[in-house]
């Protein structure tokens, strides 16, 4: 990012705070930095801060009060390669979807030739309220990367999805956003299926067979694909995870045949199907209608084999789709995923092992290697399931279409 020209734009949000830390991340790259603030930003941020620590004045208003010269927008706007609104709240958001130019901000963004990147910030009900969500779509529709707001604790004392991604993620997606410059919009156009989290397999009203998954890794691949450009039709069991995209369709289901039916019905009309998710292999053959009390010393179970969503995605693909598995093993693991791959009839498996440390469930890492249908195998160091999933879609971009 060494020489690159960066509007830091900063709306009246309590995530504001986080800025000094961004811009000392972006000049610590090499960038240069000039700050931009609507006038209620004043309340969250220091001027002085952002001025000491980009080096640049910091401009809010159209003309300086005290010498009277005019802050030329436009000039303002063909001087950066990226206008970069952290954070941007529900009210400038709303602002940029309807064309309205009340502050200097605002008329730097009508003013752009080149790329707006927004990281929006806002309250858990406020972000997934329908205004808010066609709004960003808006926004999207007219050019604009959205980093999709983090899932935490928020200033309300609710959480959930609304918080400001962190300064050293946003960094990374701007890098990314320079080095994938020509390449970040290969998956537009393109309708991506994904299968996430554990499934739920009853055995009375209140029990059930699961597992472990914590539908991080799927949720990840959901987010890099969007960055991608890609409409996603994420079907997830049971999760803590959140996602908030105007491209994205979250189906929620809890047992295998459900996620299966999910599937039946979505699968026709994608290109791409990354099943990620921890299906159970098996579902106890009766469901009781009440719950079972305790008595007996023990409970026999009777399983029977749930659908093989992956198989059955794998046999019924056309030419132009293509699947890609997960084969997490504890032993023989490039063997198991050529088998299953094989089996399957996949184009790609991401194999893990549960014996790497860091890698699997309940984490947020991951260490996985690719085996595609042209036998090419390929290995990554331990990341962030974040990183990860970037790993996997690059590759799928790269190699498979």
């Amino acid at each position: 990012m060494k020489g690159k020209k960066i509007l830091l734009g900063v709306t009246g949000g309590i995530a504001a705070y986080k800025t000094p830390w961004i811009v000392r991340l972006l000049k610590q790259t090499g960038a240069e930095v000039i700050c931009v603030l609507t006038p209620s930003s004043h309340d969250f941020v220091s001027e002085f801060v952002l001025s000491t620590l980009s080096g640049e004045t910091v401009y809010t208003h159209f003309r300086d009060p005290k010498t009277g010269k005019w802050n030329n927008h436009v000039d303002l706007a063909l001087w950066a390669d990226v206008l970069l609104m952290t954070p941007l709240t529900a009210n400038s958001l709303a602002k940029m979807a309807t064309g309205q130019c009340d502050n200097l901000l605002m008329a730097i963004y009508l003013s752009m030739r080149t790329q707006t990147v927004v990281a929006p910030a806002m309250d858990l009900d406020m972000y997934t309220h329908p205004s808010t969500l066609r709004n960003l779509r808006t926004i999207e529709d007219d050019g604009c990367l959205i980093i999709p707001a983090a899932t935490g604790p928020l200033a309300s004392g609710l959480s959930g999805q609304g918080r400001m991604e962190e300064p050293d993620r946003i960094l990374a997606k701007m890098e990314r956003y320079f080095q994938d410059k020509n390449t970040r919009t290969e998956l537009k156009g393109k309708k991506v299926l994904i299968t996430a989290g554990p499934t739920h397999e009853p055995l009375d009203p209140v029990r059930f067979i699961g597992n472990r998954s914590s539908g991080k890794m799927g949720f990840a691949l959901a987010e890099s694909c969007l960055n991608l450009g890609a409409e996603v039709i994420l079907i997830s069991g049971p999760t803590q995870q959140q996602l908030v995209h105007p491209r994205l369709d979250i189906v929620p289901v809890d047992t295998a045949e459900q996620m299966f039916e999910a599937t039946k019905q979505k699968w026709p009309n994608a290109d791409i199907g990354i099943f990620s998710a921890a299906v159970a292999d098996y579902r106890p053959k009766v469901n009781e209608t009440e719950k079972r009390k305790k008595g007996a010393e023990e409970w026999q179970l009777e399983m029977v084999k749930n659908p093989d969503i992956l198989k059955w995605a794998g046999g019924v693909k056309t030419s132009h789709q293509r699947v890609i598995g997960f084969a997490l093993e504890s032993e023989n693991v490039r063997e198991n995923a050529a088998i299953k791959m094989e089996h399957k009839n996949a184009d790609m498996i991401v194999m893990n092992s549960i014996r790497d440390f860091g890698a699997g469930f309940e984490v947020d890492t991951n260490k996985v290697a690719l085996l595609d249908k042209h036998n090419n195998f390929t290995t990554f160091e331990l990341k962030s399931k974040a990183e990860v999933a970037d790993d996997i879609v690059q590759y799928l971009v790269k190699h498979l279409l």
